[in-house]
C-alpha cells in the first residue's frame, strides 16, 4: 500500500493494482483485473511476493512484465518461476521472465536490512547447487548447461568475494547483478537447477514442516552451508562461513529458531519436496542418527571457525 501511494501520481493513465499474500487467489485475482481491458505490460513494484505475483499473472495473459523490485531477498525478481502459497503450501510455477528489471539501489538500501540480506545467501547457494548439479551429471549423466552454470556460478564469486556490505552501492548493485545471473541461468537451462539443490530442499522443507521460521535466503544459505560440509569441501565451507557470518546470515539451525532434532527432521524430509532431484543429500541417503551425527560435527566446525 505505502508504495502504490508513492508510485500513483507519477504513472499517468496507468493502472495501479495492490496485491498481498503472494497467493495463488491474489495472482488470480490480479489476472481477473487484467482482464478487464488491454493493457501493453505489466508492471510489478515491489518485494518478491509481490513480483511473483505479477509474473504469473503476465504470464496467464501473455503480457510482457517489468520488474521493480525494492528489496533483494531473492532470485525470484528475475527468474523464470514463481513461489506462490496455494492451501497454505508454497509451490513453484514456471512463468516467462521479466523482459527487463528495475533495482533502485537507493529505495533498497533505506529498506529492512534482514530482509535485503537475504539475498546474499540464495546467491551464496548457488555454489551448493552447481557442486549438486555436477554430481548428478557424474552419477546420472543428467546433463549440464555450462552457460546456464557459468552465469550462476559468476554472481556467487562476485558476491561471497566482495569486501562490502548493504551500505555501500557497489556491494548491493553485485548483489542485484548475481540474483538476475541466477535468475537468467535457470532461463537459459530450463531448470533450476543452477539455483536450486539440496540447499534449497532443505529450505523447502523447513518451509513445510516449520513454517515460518526465516525468509527463503536465510534458509537457503543454511541449507547450502550443511550440504557443502556434508559433501566433504572445506575449502567452500569455510569461505561460505566467513560469508554468511559477516554480513549476519544464520548458520546454525538455532539462528532460524529450530532444534537440531527439527533440523534433522528437515533434512530427512528434503528429497521429498524435490523427487525427480539428485543432490548430495539423494546420495548419502543418511538415516536420521547419521544427520544427528554430521549435524555435530558441523556445528564443532562452525565454532572452530567462527571462535
Amino acid at each position: 500500500e505505502r508504495i502504490a501511494e508513492l508510485i500513483r501520481p507519477t504513472l499517468g493513465s496507468a493502472d495501479v493494482f495492490t496485491v498481498a499474500g503472494g497467493t495463488l487467489q491474489a495472482a488470480d485475482d490480479l489476472e481477473g483485473k487484467l482482464r478487464a481491458r488491454s493493457y501493453d505490460a505489466v508492471v510489478g513494484i515491489g518485494g518478491g511476493k509481490t513480483i511473483d505475483v505479477a509474473k504469473y499473472s503476465a504470464t496467464r495473459r501473455g503480457l510482457p512484465m517489468v520488474s521493480v523490485a525494492t528489496s533483494l531477498a531473492n532470485d525470484g525478481i528475475a527468474s523464470p518461476v514463481a513461489s506462490l502459497i496455494t492451501d497454505g503450501l508454497k509451490g513453484s510455477y514456471g512463468v516467462h521472465i521479466p523482459i527487463a528489471v528495475i533495482v533502485d539501489l537507493d529505495f533498497v538500501e533505506s529498506g529492512p536490512e534482514r530482509h535485503n540480506r537475504a539475498g546474499i545467501g540464495d546467491v551464496v547457494s548457488n555454489i551448493s547447487a552447481l557442486a549438486d548439479w555436477e554430481l548428478a551429471r557424474v552419477v546420472r549423466g543428467e546433463p549440464v548447461d555450462g552457460l546456464a552454470a557459468s552465469l550462476a556460478r559468476a554472481g556467487a564469486e562476485a558476491l561471497i568475494n566482495h569486501p562490502g556490505d548493504m551500505g555501500d552501492d557497489a556491494f548491493v548493485t553485485v548483489l542485484a547483478e548475481a540474483l538476475i545471473s541466477s535468475g537468467l541461468a535457470m532461463a537459459i537451462s530450463g531448470t533450476s537447477r543452477p539455483s536450486s539443490g539440496g540447499c534449497h530442499e532443505i529450505m523447502h522443507a523447513v518451509d513445510a514442516l516449520f513454517p515460518g521460521t526465516a525468509s527463503h535466503g536465510e534458509l537457503a544459505g543454511l541449507g547450502a552451508l550443511f550440504c557443502t560440509w556434508l559433501r566433504g569441501d572445506t575449502y567452500r565451507f569455510d569461505q561460505m562461513v566467513s560469508c554468511l557470518a559477516r554480513h549476519k546470515l544464520p548458520v546454525t539451525p538455532a539462528e532460524v529458531g529450530l532444534t537440531d532434532d527439527q533440523f534433522v527432521d528437515a533434512v530427512i524430509f528434503a528429497p521429498r519436496t524435490r523427487p525427480d532431484r539428485y543432490t548430495i543429500l539423494e546420495h548419502l541417503a543418511l538415516s536420521p542418527s547419521d544427520v544427528r551425527a554430521r549435524l555435530a560435527d558441523y556445528a564443532g566446525a562452525i565454532h572452530d571457525h567462527l571462535g
